[in-house]
């Protein structure tokens, strides 16, 4: 059931980004379900092998290029769906990090991660 709500408050999140962001465009509700499940699959199966084949220079950035594969990523399903439009690699990585506060605000507003004893 919580992974249920998640993945409901991800696609909300989505739908957001697309009201703040301009050059990302989210067809309807659905469209964002399918995207929200998309990047959660991708961000799960190949941003880790993405991480460790850069690994040097993230090293070398102190990080900051966690910011590029996190937009390259949002940006490639933005392009691979129908529905979900991403325009440009920079509105990707701002898509990207607007989508990550996002999801993280919704769940700690509507997930209840305490255990009442």
């Amino acid at each position: 059931m919580k992974l249920l709500l998640v993945w409901i408050l991800n696609a909300l999140a989505l739908l957001a980004v697309a009201y703040f962001v301009p050059d990302i465009q989210v067809a309807d509700f659905y469209s964002a379900l399918v995207a929200a499940l998309v990047i959660g699959l991708v961000n799960m199966l190949i941003k880790p092998i993405l991480v460790i084949l850069t690994l040097p220079i993230t090293i070398l950035t102190l990080g900051l290029f966690i910011l590029v594969i996190n937009g390259f990523l949002f940006y490639s399903v933005g392009n691979w769906l129908q529905g979900f439009e991403v325009k440009t690699l920079y509105s990707g990585m701002l898509g990207a990090v607007v989508y990550s506060v996002l999801s993280w605000l919704l769940a700690a507003i509507f997930i209840d991660d305490k255990k009442n004893k």
